[in-house]
């Protein structure tokens, strides 16, 4: 096993970072392991290049970081329950998070982060862009930071993956999302969390899974809400990464939003994602 520390490449100024001169198939030693967990804190997403890894070192690599958090609602990889398959297939039409959103915000305890494997690409497109939601809070005014501060918000899973929700609504699902029943109540968080690693604050809404504020109605919410969506997706606070097989990108959950493209109809995309849990939140 190579002890050479991996290298660090920031990938655009808003986030993420390419780490080079790393084979996850073989085991990491404390101080590379070290490099990698700063770059993930200072950056947001991570992504690494040509990893032809196996599942069962997929989850090594995973559980070096947190136990992991099951998706109840993707179809899991065959003999690998703790991998969600995340495919669409040439003629199908819907694709898996098309759409700005964090991972498991509904969740009690909300997913650290999602680690993404690359299994089987189109030729071009599904490129999947990226969000850093500390630098889009501070890039507020005071006046709605300070408001922001003293608000919780809702998150909810059923009008996304329950029997009425949008996935169960697509026509071409086939199979891809499902267990229905394992929808659970809503949960409520800080609309501004403090990161726990790096401390920076950090807004923690998103247009999938956030559904008003508490204790306001989702009419009264909503106008808030478009402006705070609006707002996070600017191009300067956001960057785009194209995939080839072997690819993986690492996001931080707490941190950031993405947003998986859907512009390659016709073909077919394969990827592997684990996620790995977290810990509750607290505001900031």
């Amino acid at each position: 096993m190579s002890h050479d520390l991996p290298t660090v490449t920031p990938f655009s100024t808003a986030l993420g970072a390419l780490i080079g001169n790393v084979d996850l198939a073989q085991p990491l030693s404390d101080a590379q392991f070290a490099v990698i967990r700063k770059a993930f804190h200072d950056h947001g997403v991570i992504f690494f290049s040509d990893q032809r890894i196996t599942p069962e070192q997929h989850l090594g690599f995973a559980r070096r970081w947190a136990p992991i958090d099951v998706n109840r609602f993707f179809r899991p990889v065959e003999g690998y329950p703790e991998i969600a398959e995340v495919r669409k297939e040439p003629d199908q039409v819907t694709n898996i998070g098309g759409d700005w959103h964090t991972d498991h915000s509904y969740d009690e305890a909300p997913a650290m982060g999602s680690i993404l494997l690359a299994r089987e690409v189109p030729p071009r497109g599904g490129d999947t862009l990226f969000a850093n939601m500390a630098l889009a809070f501070e890039a507020l005014s005071p006046g709605l930071q300070q408001t922001l501060l003293g608000l919780r918000a809702v998150h909810s899973t059923a009008h996304v993956f329950g029997a009425q929700g949008g996935y169960a609504k697509a026509a071409d699902l086939g199979g891809r999302i499902g267990n229905t029943q394992a929808v659970t109540q809503d949960v409520v968080h800080p609309v501004v969390i403090r990161h726990p690693d790096t401390g920076r604050r950090t807004l923690y809404v998103n247009s999938a899974f956030t559904t008003r504020f508490d204790g306001w109605t989702a009419a009264e919410s909503a106008p808030l809400l478009k402006l705070l969506y609006e707002h996070a997706s600017k191009p300067e606070f956001s960057c785009r990464f194209s995939w080839q097989a072997g690819s993986i990108a690492f996001w931080d959950n707490r941190a950031t939003w993405h947003y998986a493209l859907n512009d390659y109809h016709g073909h077919r995309r394969v990827m592997h994602r684990i996620t790995v849990r977290g810990t509750p939140i607290a505001a900031a």
